[in-house]
């Protein structure tokens, strides 16, 4: 929903392709033939030449992207796609043990732009030429009459040689369709997808714009991680990228980027996350589908310029919604997976294992907001939710941008607060068991589990705060969740509101004039 492109068949086609490879040639040789891979010439390169480049760009008219023989690669659709493999014994570096094999994505219907890949080596760039015969396809594909040098779809890095997973088997990062990217979390299981930025995401009275990485750079590895560089294009906007990507016991990524505007933006995303909701234990249409949840991420979580941590819960709501939370230096936000059980799925796709993605700023970014855009979906295939940073200084042509932050693709947050976390949001018919239930009234358990509520005293229960932009709260009380769970607790209201226009909604615990809990943010939707 978010890009052009079905999301499914992105995860089934990324999965389907196998690798290639190469290790850098010697200054002054062109077109050299490495681990059966052809280099081109060798070009002087540096990240500051890059931004140089970005810059000079911005100037001119827009350069139309590459999209070589669309009368074949508009043929080979997904299915024959799915039938063009790499073979992995011509990954670049897979004769190296010190480096990460690297593979790449063959050119089809739903990536016809092609993207140069490059080897970076002692400050020198020489690009990739393609070739069929790196690949593995049947014997009358319409790919093989690809010509020589007509480029790639994207790429994805292999696991170590010498590490515990088949790294013929198995990625663990991966760029592929316009800005998008994305890496397996600490659970070993991909997800949710990053972009390099996202202009007017769902913004009223202007169209969205995908720009494309049109040139990546992969190295030098250093004992830090592997390298990587990027040129942004798009009509309105040219940047420069550098990452330095960390296999860890999840996937660490520190960005660098400097944009250039030539258009103008009212929703300017830095840093932005694209992920899928569908339905929860929060609400769940009758008979919809026949497992318990289906989603990549449930919630929203926010650390505020001024220490606040906050919860928002995600809807898959009637119409397109956009929040704003307006912050000063934002310590981190991100996308998160809290729920790590298996049986709320029931699912081959392994949703409880999908990674959590934060994203920590690194120096100030000022005034700002952060952003949540959450989409109407009827299926798991499309990405619906789109949370970034839109900074308070205006996008406007001439003006540049330079952020720098951390990505961490962890199953939890890399800096969990000390205080409960809400853990699940459940609503229903409101009014109490054995009466007749009132109409216009919703009933709300919000769950908190962690610390501060294994320390209350005895025969003491937390204090819920609450807040709503409108309606009435009735019947409130907090009881502890019967699970042998130490300081698992909820608090059960109910909430009376007319009309069907959107209800903000705020809750935290408390004793005394202690805060035990994170703030729960929520969106309700009457129906």
């Amino acid at each position: 929903m978010i890009d052009n492109q079905d999301r499914r068949s992105f995860l089934k086609v990324a999965a389907a392709t196998s690798a290639l490879g190469a290790v850098g040639a010697g200054p002054g040789e062109a077109a050299t033939q490495i681990s059966n891979v052809k280099l081109g010439d060798a070009q002087p390169f540096s990240f500051e030449a890059l931004k140089q480049q970005a810059q000079r760009l911005v100037r001119e008219p827009y350069r139309q992207p590459n999209i070589p023989s669309p009368e074949i690669t508009s043929q080979i659709d997904y299915e024959k796609w799915g039938h063009i493999t790499y073979n992995t014994d011509h990954a670049l570096f897979a004769d190296t043990k010190e480096r990460f094999p690297i593979e790449f994505f063959h050119l089809g219907m739903f990536f016809k732009k092609a993207v140069g890949i490059h080897v970076v080596e002692n400050g020198e760039a020489r690009e990739v030429l393609y070739d069929p015969v790196y690949f593995n396809m049947p014997a009358d594909s319409i790919a093989r009459r690809l010509p020589q040098g007509a480029g790639f779809a994207g790429f994805r890095i292999q696991e170590s040689k010498d590490g515990p997973l088949d790294w013929k088997k198995n990625d663990w990062i991966a760029f592929l369709g316009a800005s998008y990217f994305r890496a397996i979390g600490e659970l070993r299981q991909y997800g949710m997808s990053a972009r390099g930025v996202a202009l007017d995401t769902w913004q009223a009275g202007a169209n969205e714009e995908f720009p494309d990485f049109t040139q990546i750079y992969i190295g030098p590895e250093t004992g830090d991680g592997v390298v990587l560089h990027a040129l942004l294009e798009g009509p309105s906007i040219v940047g420069a990228y550098r990452f330095l990507m960390t296999r860890g016991k999840g996937v660490v990524m520190d960005i660098d980027c400097a944009l250039y505007l030539r258009g103008a933006f009212t929703r300017f995303g830095i840093a932005p996350l694209t992920s899928m909701y569908w339905f929860s234990e929060t609400v769940k249409p009758t008979a919809i589908d026949w497992r318990p949840e289906v989603h990549d991420s449930d919630g929203l979580s926010m650390w505020t310029g001024s220490g606040e941590r906050l919860w928002r819960p995600l809807n898959n709501p009637g119409r397109v919604m956009a929040s704003a939370f307006m912050d000063n230096n934002p310590r981190g936000f991100g996308l998160m997976q809290r729920d790590r059980n298996f049986d709320h799925y029931l699912d081959g796709v392994f949703y409880d294992r999908r990674p959590s993605v934060w994203i920590e700023p690194k120096g100030d970014w000022g005034k700002g907001a952060i952003h949540l855009i959450e989409i109407p979906t009827d299926d798991e295939i499309h990405d619906n939710i789109v949370a970034m940073w839109v900074p308070e200084k205006p996008a406007v042509p001439g003006a540049t941008f330079e952020y720098s932050y951390r990505l961490h693709w962890l199953a939890d947050e890399p800096y969990p607060t000390p205080l409960a976390r809400c853990v699940a949001t459940r609503l229903g018919n409101g009014g109490q068991p054995g009466r007749p239930r009132p109409k216009g009234v919703r009933k709300f358990m919000v769950e908190f589990l962690g610390e501060p509520l294994t320390k209350l005293p005895s025969g003491v229960k937390p204090e819920p705060v609450l807040w709503a932009s409108r309606g009435t709260f009735s019947y409130i009380f907090t009881e502890a969740v019967f699970d042998d769970v130490p300081g698992h607790w909820r608090a059960q209201f109910d909430l009376t509101v007319e009309g069907t226009e959107p209800v903000e909604m705020r809750l935290y615990l408390k004793n005394g004039d202690t805060i035990l809990s994170e703030y729960w943010m929520f969106q309700y939707h009457p129906f």
